[in-house]
């Protein structure tokens, strides 16, 4: 589990920069959510155009997964996903330090019978939740209810660390560093609390190759594992972020039936089904500036070809 720090410990003049840059962020953070809306999409179109390397690879992701769509309408999805993007790196912080009654209130949470159902019946659960831009909601709003782990990747600047992992534990539970033992996640999970699990980037050579959308992609298969081992229900959920700062919908789907079967690759091909399900109705708002087709199978290396040229 993730240690605190006194923010004492970061006084330093190393740390006055990160002050400095937090203390901004913070003023912009007591601005509505609407302003801040305005402000980061302004911000994603900034950035849409100046990172033409990330763009290409949001438009070759979201057109080799979605073939059914014109280019148009590729790049349409690709721009609008650098604006809400943007728009995520004001309202994730200001999720932080705003209060507890004006989060609540900007929280839509649909389909939560199937969450509750589980917990009424005493099972382990994990939160199968993929990387939308605003990622967080979820476990910051169900943390409330019941003591919730969730993965996070250690930050190299000690204080932004610490910021980090006070904003997403400060409606109660932990978080568990991405790199840490696979003892701790099954301890987590055993516990009887919920774990909010994210595995859809790419795995490298340590994944299986199974179907993402329309392409092969190097994939995690540890769901299965964990779910077996923990005797848990998978539980997809999905976030998305209404229009113009109006706040976030939450939606919970019915737990996976049968699963896992005990087949690698029949189990995590299920777990893509099951991500793509809660990307398709809102494509805008899910991570593509990720290399997800970077681990290319064995047979495209000895062809030579690049995915992402």
């Amino acid at each position: 589990m993730a240690a605190r720090r006194p923010l004492t410990d970061f006084l330093g003049p190393r740390y006055w920069p990160t002050w400095i840059g937090l203390g901004l962020l913070r003023l912009i953070c007591l601005l509505p959510l609407p302003v801040i809306a305005i402000i980061g999409q302004g911000l994603g179109e900034i950035f849409y155009w100046i990172t033409p390397s990330r763009r290409r690879i949001a438009f070759k992701n979201v057109s080799v997964c979605f073939p059914e769509k014109t280019a148009k309408e590729c790049w349409w999805i690709t721009r609008r996903n650098f604006h809400y993007t943007g728009q995520a790196i004001f309202s994730t912080p200001k999720n932080w330090w705003t209060s507890k009654k004006s989060f609540n209130n900007s929280i839509e949470l649909i389909g939560r019978e199937h969450y509750d159902n589980a917990l009424a019946q005493g099972r382990n659960i994990i939160l199968l939740s993929p990387h939308f831009v605003s990622i967080e909601v979820a476990g910051l709003r169900l943390a409330q209810e019941r003591t919730m782990y969730t993965m996070y990747q250690y930050a190299k600047n000690a204080l932004v660390d610490e910021i980090v992992i006070r904003g997403r534990t400060r409606f109660g539970g932990d978080v568990i560093e991405r790199k840490a033992p696979l003892r701790t996640l099954i301890r987590a999970i055993k516990s009887g609390d919920p774990f909010v699990y994210l595995p859809d980037q790419d795995a490298g050579r340590k994944g299986i190759f199974v179907p993402f959308f329309h392409e092969l992609a190097s994939t995690v298969p540890m769901l299965a594992k964990f779910a077996a081992v923990g005797d848990a229900l998978v539980i997809p959920v999905g976030i998305r972020t209404k229009a113009w700062g109006q706040g976030y919908a939450v939606t919970v789907l019915p737990a996976l039936e049968n699963y896992p079967s005990g087949d690698d690759v029949v189990d995590t091909t299920r777990m893509n089904q099951a991500v793509e399900e809660l990307i398709r109705p809102y494509p805008e708002q899910y991570f593509w500036v990720h290399k997800r087709f970077k681990t290319r199978p064995p047979a495209e290396i000895d062809l030579g070809t690049k995915f992402y040229e």
